[in-house]
């Protein structure tokens, strides 16, 4: 994902991609070789993967009416989100590449940069909206309902699309300023760049460690009170012990891939924003596929783990849907 950072050309002509060579006069020339094929095999796995996973989790919350809830409406445009990045971004992505647009720039680089930046943008923040219901939904049971409603989550999704969309058209004004002004429009560069880690990357994940924090937190109180409550019966103590195991189970998960997904490709974009630290393009390239691969992760993190979609997944999956009617199923 390119976050409008400028690199250094010289810097980079010794690079060795596996589907590109730089020969003597400093010309980028494919290089079809058996490397070159298992990329691309491999990535286009990752993205049929993507599309299917976050398909069968649309189609699952729009076919089931037990299903539409806010919580899953929420889920439902991530995995819009997420299936657009197998559709768009990957297959994208692996036509043109940061090497190759390094050197070729064009209108499909842009095309790939833009759609790229506001999908993952979106991703990111429909995974804060999540953590936000979830706090509710924990920490506040008795108030859930009317706080976090279908109205509430419409302007959730809303806003998710809306900020990713605002990010890429901030990128794109300056960077068409950028190129008429040069040096003098350095300033707004840097400060696009500033702001757009910070509302794309850095502020949402600061505010989902706190949430999922403070959920843990109430758990774990709730959890002690259960317990105390009904101390004489050790069935229930080891429910409670069980239940505390499987809450800190699913939030390491939940925040641990998406750390390990985002944060090594953010890190690197901040190197690469502000200060002269070079950054070899493999490298670069290396860790935008794993961010990209948050979008296959998150339907096996949002939807798999929960017992009613893996019983809509069955019944989807068997083709049950289109031999009868049964959006009124009770799903376990």
């Amino acid at each position: 994902m390119d976050m409008g950072i400028s690199i250094n050309r010289t810097n980079d002509l010794t690079v060795i991609h596996p589907c590109y060579k730089i020969d003597a006069s400093s010309v980028l020339t494919s290089n079809p070789s058996g490397i070159c094929v298992l990329l691309h095999i491999f990535l286009g796995s990752l993205s049929v993967v993507t599309v299917c996973g976050n398909l069968v989790v649309i189609i699952s919350i729009i076919y089931f009416k037990q299903l539409h809830t806010p919580t899953n409406y929420l889920i439902l445009s991530l995995a819009v989100a997420d299936l657009l990045v197998g559709f768009l971004v990957i297959p994208l992505t692996m036509e043109f590449s940061e090497t190759l647009c390094l050197y070729y720039e064009g209108l499909f680089c842009e095309v790939r940069s833009t759609v790229d930046v506001s999908l993952c943008t979106s991703s990111i923040l429909h995974l804060c909206c999540i953590s936000i219901d979830r706090y509710y939904a924990v920490c506040q049971p008795l108030t859930y309902r009317t706080k976090i409603n279908d109205h509430v989550a419409v302007i959730m999704i809303l806003v998710s699309w809306g900020v990713s969309v605002v990010i890429v058209i901030s990128f794109i004004i300056v960077g068409i300023n950028q190129e008429k002004c040069a040096a003098t429009c350095l300033i707004n560069a840097i400060m696009a760049n500033i702001f757009g880690l910070i509302f794309s990357f850095y502020l949402p994940v600061i505010l989902m460690l706190c949430i999922y924090f403070k959920i843990f937190l109430v758990a774990q109180k709730q959890a002690r009170s259960i317990q105390n409550t009904t101390c004489p019966s050790k069935t229930s103590g080891a429910t409670v012990s069980k239940n505390e195991r499987k809450a800190t189970k699913t939030l390491a998960i939940v925040m641990g891939f998406f750390l390990i997904c985002w944060l090594p490709f953010f890190l690197c974009t901040t190197v690469r924003s502000f200060s002269h630290v070079y950054v070899p393009l493999p490298l670069i390239e290396l860790l935008n596929w794993l961010a990209v691969s948050n979008s296959m992760l998150n339907p096996f993190i949002y939807a798999f783990f929960y017992s009613w979609f893996r019983s809509a997944f069955r019944m989807i999956i068997s083709g049950k849907i289109i031999q009868d009617d049964f959006t009124n199923s009770k799903l376990l």
